[in-house]
């Protein structure tokens, strides 16, 4: 029998309706993967309940034990708006907005990393297998190693690990190297992530070996490129859903029927570059006045982090552009640039993604961006064009997409007309490799990859 798998997270996968007075499951990959794995192994998840003013006791939701860490809102507050989004955030991607460095915050970090170590001391037994998600619990392997709890550890970074050179600039980084060497295993999504950190851990942790495997303070700990995927087959089947595809004719319908439907999917995040593509359309149409009115651009911008002032004053300069833009190149009905503040259901979603000929992909920095490949296997066939940041995670695995550099303003308004026009052969040809990458490598393969090494 397999051993008793215990996930820690941030968050719980459920999140609590209080209207209905229940716990409804949240949507999303990840928890599609770990659930029947979790179930087998009658294993449970320990994360942050998502309310702050109330706390809850164990309990079991669709066969899984739920495990929920209290926090108070000013917790809540110090330690993921003010540590992990103000400091860890923009640090991990590259410093594209500059980290914030304050003990204040830094201290509520290491009370809730204690709270989540301590909880899941609680719950887990020798035998049991710990695997810790992501950069907001990065002290918690180490906490848990010394209190000797869990048979084998696990770390899975989500997003990326930077270069040491700017690591080093993070004053507690000795504690959270610390922290992450506690594991007996550490994934992550990229091979440069991997060599960041390997390199990081000799320079600044006195760790030694390779960038596959480090000897510290004893003991051997594997490091793993893991790529995440998505349930590859779910959304194949879901954008040829008949629904799907009438819902698709109907928005290019809805857009005036233009030659060329362009769409870009993020959350409203400073790492994600919607200025920067919306300023290479702009200068495409002022290069190409032919293409006003034949190439519409949709931009989906999920709100994110609405309490942070950054992001809002991200929101305001993305929509001063899309104003610019439409107020230049459009005619009454027709604007170039439609853009959707809002989060948008997965059917909807997937409808738009149907409907575009071109997604554009273009982060400053990203772990993977999941928005990729669930265009690939929604739009393999009949084959559509992404355009790809080579700077996102997926980017080693996409050598298929067309890769661009997204601060080259030039670069990408090149590629963007390239792919307004790329023929059916070239399309067919490397969404065939793109879309064999994305069934192989699924979010199935990826749960099992990560805990094979765990389970030894």
């Amino acid at each position: 029998m397999d051993r008793r798998v215990i996930v820690v997270a941030n968050r719980l996968p459920v999140k609590w309706d209080s209207a209905a007075t229940r716990w409804e499951t949240s949507p999303g990959g990840l928890v599609s993967a770990l659930t029947p794995i979790l179930r087998a192994s009658e294993g449970s998840w320990v994360g942050w309940s998502g309310v702050s003013d109330e706390e809850f006791e164990p309990f079991e939701h669709e066969g899984i034990e739920q495990v929920p860490i209290h926090l108070s809102d000013d917790q809540y507050r110090a330690f993921y708006v003010g540590f992990c989004n103000g400091t860890l955030w923009p640090l991990y991607h590259d410093a594209i907005r500059p980290p914030e460095f304050h003990r204040h915050t830094w201290r509520p970090y290491v009370e809730v990393n204690r709270i989540f170590a301590d909880r899941t001391a609680e719950v887990a037994t020798d035998d049991d297998i710990v695997w810790v998600q992501d950069y907001q619990l990065q002290l918690v392997p180490r906490m848990l190693r010394e209190a000797d709890v869990g048979h084998r550890i696990g770390f899975y970074l989500h997003i990326p690990f930077p270069p040491v050179e700017l690591f080093s600039t993070l004053p507690w980084r000795a504690q959270v190297l610390n922290g992450l060497l506690g594991s007996d295993v550490i994934a992550f999504q990229s091979r440069s992530s991997r060599s960041n950190f390997a390199r990081a851990a000799r320079r600044l942790a006195g760790a030694e070996g390779s960038s596959s495997r480090l000897e510290y303070q004893g003991r051997t700990i594997e490091l793993q490129v893991s790529p995440i995927g998505i349930d590859a087959e779910a959304f194949a089947l879901l954008g040829n859903d008949r629904a799907t595809r009438e819902r698709a004719a109907q928005i290019r319908a809805d857009l005036g029927d233009p030659e060329v439907v362009v769409l870009g999917v993020d959350r409203l995040d400073y790492t994600k570059g919607i200025d920067l593509r919306i300023k290479a359309l702009e200068t495409l149409l002022e290069r190409r006045p032919d293409l006003v009115g034949k190439v519409a651009f949709v931009q989906v911008a999920v709100p994110s982090r609405e309490d942070v002032e950054q992001y809002r004053i991200i929101r305001e300069d993305i929509e001063r552009l899309v104003g610019r833009v439409n107020g230049s190149f459009g005619e009454v009905g027709r604007p170039p640039i439609h853009y959707l503040h809002r989060s948008l259901p997965i059917e909807e979603l997937a409808a738009y993604y149907r409907a575009a000929d071109v997604m554009l992909v273009t982060p400053l920095r990203d772990g993977m961006n999941l928005v990729a490949k669930e265009y690939v296997a929604i739009h393999h066939r009949p084959p559509g064009v992404l355009v790809l940041s080579e700077f996102a995670g997926a980017a080693e695995q996409f050598g298929a997409a067309l890769l661009v550099n997204p601060y080259d303003t030039d670069g990408l308004t090149s590629m963007l007309e390239w792919a307004t026009r790329i023929d059916a052969e070239e399309r067919s040809r490397r969404m065939r490799r793109l879309w064999r990458s994305v069934r192989d490598h699924d979010v199935f393969w990826w749960a099992e990859r990560c805990l094979a090494p765990l389970r030894g």
